[in-house]
């Protein structure tokens, strides 16, 4: 989500933030998922952002709505961009969306999909192992190809004419699931989504910066940093500057 975000806005300077010492988000409860939001938001709110993306599509699911009505500052979740991108291209409107199993169970996907295209049929699956499999960095091979194929059967035995990545780890996994599913089935990358949607949010608010790229970028983590180092190599495919790890439990000190 963060490298989408810069490559479309360089210009931007950027907070991240990973809550690397309670993830993964997606098999625990909503009302656990809220509260990690609100203590997120909180230690941004500090920081002096203008605008905030919730780069996890568990937790847009479960806390997007709370926060972006008490939230003074634009907050723009993953959820409704892709699920927009995938109603409007989606050849036959046969859409698959696959996620944790917080963001399947939730059915959030399912309903933006649905108000942007009413007679749309949408099948979805949970496929939380590809989470561990894009961390450690196992996106070719045996072992991501099997599973790969044993989570996507189904929805390709449904008929799926396009395919929503809802989960922030999944591009990792692009070129193979797109092995797996045959180049008839569009894939919908939520980040890319996101990017042009806050993009699109800071100038309607006027709040685009006219700096000199690159912006400057800051990375905060509430666990392991050497551990967060190796997977934001993965992620990001630039160095890190400035990382630093807090407790959000505290108010972020």
């Amino acid at each position: 989500m963060l490298r989408a975000i810069r490559q479309r806005l360089p210009r931007e300077a950027t907070i991240y933030l990973g809550d690397t010492a309670r993830v993964p988000y997606g098999p625990k409860s909503p009302v656990t998922v809220r509260r990690y939001a609100d203590q997120a938001v909180e230690f941004l709110l500090a920081r002096g952002v203008k605008a905030i993306v919730i780069a996890c599509n568990t937790a847009t699911a479960h806390a997007y709505p709370a926060l972006r009505d008490s939230v003074a500052i634009p907050v723009i979740g993953v959820v409704e961009p892709g699920a927009r991108a995938a109603a409007e291209r989606s050849p036959r409107g046969v859409i698959g969306v696959i996620g944790t199993q917080g963001t399947v169970d939730s059915r959030t996907y399912d309903k933006a999909i649905l108000e942007a295209r009413p007679n749309a049929v949408v099948h979805s699956a949970a496929c939380g192992l590809f989470v561990g499999l894009a961390e450690e960095g196992w996106t070719r091979g045996d072992v991501a190809r099997l599973t790969a194929e044993e989570y996507l059967a189904p929805l390709l035995a449904r008929g799926v004419d396009s395919l929503v990545l809802g989960c922030t780890h999944y591009p990792l996994l692009k070129p193979l699931i797109q092995q797996v599913v045959g180049s008839e089935v569009m894939l919908v990358d939520s980040a890319e989504a996101t990017a042009v949607a806050v993009a699109e949010r800071l100038a309607d608010e006027g709040l685009a910066s006219d700096g000199e790229p690159p912006g400057k970028a800051e990375y905060f983590v509430t666990d392991d940093a050497l551990r967060f180092h190796v997977i934001a190599n993965r992620f990001l495919g630039a160095p890190i500057d400035h990382l630093e790890r807090i407790s959000l439990d505290d108010g972020g000190k």
